[in-house]
């Protein structure tokens, strides 16, 4: 059973865009770890974080409500009308705190009410006071004395992100910023997202595209415009798994955030013949004990789409390897040099030998 958004954040499923605001604006003040301390509080404003960044945007809102968080996160395509309507995948970038701040715009929303010296244990641009805890909690929960209700869109910032990327990240000590008036922007950290990759794409190198939607600043500094943008990733022959690439500055930015960095981190996907060793691949070849006893010729396939004969007149144990110099991958700082295709064998024993066999076998075989 996937999960239901419109529970976590307490809101029937015909909410319309203000009513999803203020439910988040609600929920994610009551829950914040920094104010709450149930030692649920974590999960449950990530929660509310999800819930949130999907059911306010159009795109993943129309496919979650056709085919569930199941289909929004596998892959789906909306048919309800959504402008732009395509097939993607979505997933959670994970730091409900990023939302946090995107949504509040990195200040403080109790600062008009009750003063910039009201709290201590300040995070992510957001104080909370012990003394006032309860108070404000009972405002929360009563949407007639909502404190921010008359304040409308000053805080929501609406719009998506495609690809799991997220809006604004946490400050970071030691992080670049600038000075815009008597203000001094962060820039949040970097949005990581991991690309995998296959064995065929890192033999040839390849070019990946992905679309992503940010915000940015119009011309006045002050109010946003959403845009789509294609990252052209370049992914040279032999690159390792863990190699990031970094795209500086794409990430959303708001009139508090300097953009984050976007970064790739390079997953090796799954292959049907092969496993990776650094430049080297592992091919695991399956034999008879008959084979492995008398000899044998196998067919070893290739990242190339060739097959190389491997004649073998050794008796071959569980376990021997043989090495075909130069067909592995190609070395990163030197593709024109490769790594090694390394041959495992397995043997396979029979079930069963009639027993005229195993006599012959008892005769013939060494004793030790």
């Amino acid at each position: 059973m996937g999960k239901d958004y419109y529970k976590t954040l307490g809101i029937p499923k015909g909410s319309n865009e203000e009513e999803i605001k203020k439910a988040y604006r609600r929920m994610a003040l009551r829950f914040h770890p920094d104010k709450n301390k149930d030692s649920d509080a974590e999960e449950k404003f990530k929660e509310i974080a999800e819930a949130y960044e999907v059911l306010s945007d159009p795109k993943k809102r129309a496919v979650y409500d056709q085919l569930g968080e199941e289909g929004l996160k596998t892959g789906g395509s909306s048919t309800s009308g959504a402008p732009g309507s395509s097939t993607y995948h979505y997933t959670f970038h994970g730091d409900p705190h990023a939302t946090f701040a995107s949504f509040f715009g990195g200040s403080n929303p109790f600062d008009m009410f009750f003063g910039s010296n009201r709290g201590h244990g300040r995070s992510n641009g957001f104080s909370f006071h012990n003394d006032h805890n309860k108070d404000v909690e009972q405002d929360l929960d009563m949407e007639e004395e909502d404190p921010f209700a008359h304040f409308g869109r000053q805080f929501g910032f609406p719009g998506g992100i495609n690809n799991g990327f997220p809006g604004e990240g946490r400050r970071r000590r030691g992080a670049p910023s600038e000075c815009l008036g008597n203000s001094r922007r962060h820039q949040d950290p970097p949005v990581v997202h991991e690309l995998k990759v296959s064995l065929e794409e890192i033999f040839h190198g390849c070019t990946k595209r992905m679309k992503i939607t940010r915000r940015r600043l119009n011309p006045d500094g002050r109010s946003m415009r959403t845009e789509d943008k294609i990252l052209n990733i370049v992914i040279k022959k032999g690159w390792k798994e863990g190699t990031k690439i970094t795209f500086p500055k794409e990430g959303d930015e708001t009139p508090e955030n300097i953009p984050a960095d976007i970064a790739f981190v390079l997953k090796d996907k799954g292959h049907a013949h092969f496993k990776r060793d650094g430049s080297n691949i592992i091919y695991n070849c399956k034999i008879t004990l008959k084979e492995a006893l008398c000899g044998c010729t196998v067919s070893i396939p290739t990242l190339e789409n060739r097959v190389i004969s491997l004649p073998c007149h050794d008796i071959i144990k569980p376990g021997t390897m043989k090495r075909l110099r130069g067909e592995g991958l190609p070395f990163p700082k030197s593709p024109s040099q490769r790594g090694d295709l390394i041959v495992e064998f397995s043997v396979r024993f029979p079930d069963r030998i009639p027993p005229q066999s195993k006599e012959i076998i008892r005769q013939h075989l060494p004793q030790s």
